[in-house]
């Protein structure tokens, strides 16, 4: 395991982060006025990342059955983020990996199959660089494919700027070694049980790279073009004083003080499709000026920082039914019944595989209430008086 995933370099111009700086050009030089900071869903997925390389590295034969299993054993002691359900899901994403490695070996038994591959890409993008977390290449097919280990975000591969700028740095590398036509570029997402690939012509991924990725990328490293707000502001650093993303918020909430009832179908669409947005960008805005508040010193008009309502807790939990019991109350009127975990709490415990296996007849999902979501979601469309009439029923 190359035990570096959470230390590698980052590029100014990320791949990860393409989506954002191909479209908000400004955003890039914006950004390094904020500092970078980390989640435990990013150290989790660093985690994840690590074992899955861990497996791949065993069945690739790059360590030997003794290397595996001590650093297997050692990363199970020391991440607190291992459990057997990460392993579990590992696995998905690894058993992917190698059915498409023995797909490319059927065809071309000189494939090779990198892991953890810097790629580098800066024919296009000024000092453009990034890590692949696999690359297959053969004659005739390039394949680059990606552990997304987050259940938050669903991911796709059509179309994925990230996946596109990796193709361009595995082509610039092994273009010249074999004759590769069409790339394949392939997201797993095992904890949303999500597979995509999408695939493109040489021809077409150059053209893309040299008409709008080279041009765009070039006035993003000079801090050139328009702010532009929209989906891709969720990663940015600079989101919560943007004044392009506040300012296009605050014309959705213009809505606010209409009488929805005089809304056209068409404006209520589109004010579906930005109201999260709106009250992301606010709950960011909120979050900002409370940190901002706390820790530097600030005031906002109109506005004050302020001791937050608390629940009262014991101060010793072992004292508390030690003194009752002394004074003759009984055991039930001290405890409460124990609890099992819930369903995901158990499954993670216990792993998704022997969960399935054991507990998998005593678990039920109820119907979902009945939602509003865009019509790229995958979930068949109801038919809202049938539903109507099943609730009331």
């Amino acid at each position: 395991m190359s035990g570096a995933h959470a230390e590698r370099a980052h590029a100014l111009l990320s791949a990860s982060g393409s989506s954002r700086w191909l479209k908000c050009t400004p955003s890039v030089q914006l950004e390094q006025e904020f500092e970078e900071t980390t989640s435990e869903f990013a150290e989790e997925g660093t985690a994840a990342h690590e074992l899955s390389e861990l497996f791949l590295q065993l069945h690739f034969e790059q360590i030997n059955k003794r290397t595996f299993t001590r650093r297997l054993n050692k990363f199970k002691k020391e991440n607190e983020h291992y459990s057997e359900g990460m392993e579990e899901y590992v696995k998905t994403y690894v058993d992917v990996v190698i059915e498409r490695a023995n797909e490319s070996f059927s065809v071309a038994s000189d494939a090779q199959v990198l892991l953890e591959q810097r790629l580098d890409f800066s024919q296009w993008v000024p000092d453009g660089f990034g890590t692949g977390d696999v690359v297959i290449v053969g004659d005739g097919t390039l394949e680059v494919i990606d552990l997304k280990y987050g259940k938050g975000v669903p991911v796709s591969a059509e179309g994925n700027t990230q996946m596109r700028l990796y193709a361009l740095g595995a082509l610039n590398q092994y273009g010249i070694l074999y004759d590769i036509e069409t790339v394949r570029m392939t997201i797993v997402q095992p904890r949303l049980d999500s597979i995509s690939t999408d695939e493109i012509d040489v021809d077409e991924l150059l053209t893309w790279a040299d008409e709008i990725v080279k041009p765009k990328a070039e006035m993003a490293a000079n801090g050139d073009g328009e702010f532009c707000a929209g989906d891709h502001c969720r990663f940015c650093r600079a989101k919560h004083v943007c004044k392009a993303r506040a300012d296009a918020n605050l014309e959705m909430a213009k809505y606010d003080f209409r009488n929805p009832n005089l809304l056209t179908h068409e404006e209520i669409g589109q004010i579906l499709h930005e109201a999260e947005e709106l009250k992301r960008w606010a709950q960011d805005v909120q979050n900002y000026a409370l940190i901002q508040a706390e820790s530097h010193g600030e005031k906002f008009p109109g506005w004050k920082l302020v001791e937050g309502r608390s629940n009262r807790k014991y101060t010793d939990e072992e004292a508390v039914p030690k003194t009752l019991l002394a004074e003759g109350y009984a055991e039930e009127e001290i405890y409460k019944p124990r609890e099992i975990l819930g369903i995901s709490a158990m499954e993670k415990a216990i792993g998704k595989k022997r969960f399935k296996e054991l507990l998998s007849e005593l678990v039920i999902k109820p119907s979902g209430k009945p939602t509003l979501v865009p019509e790229s979601d995958k979930r068949p469309e109801l038919n809202s008086v049938e539903s109507a009439v099943e609730d009331f029923s």
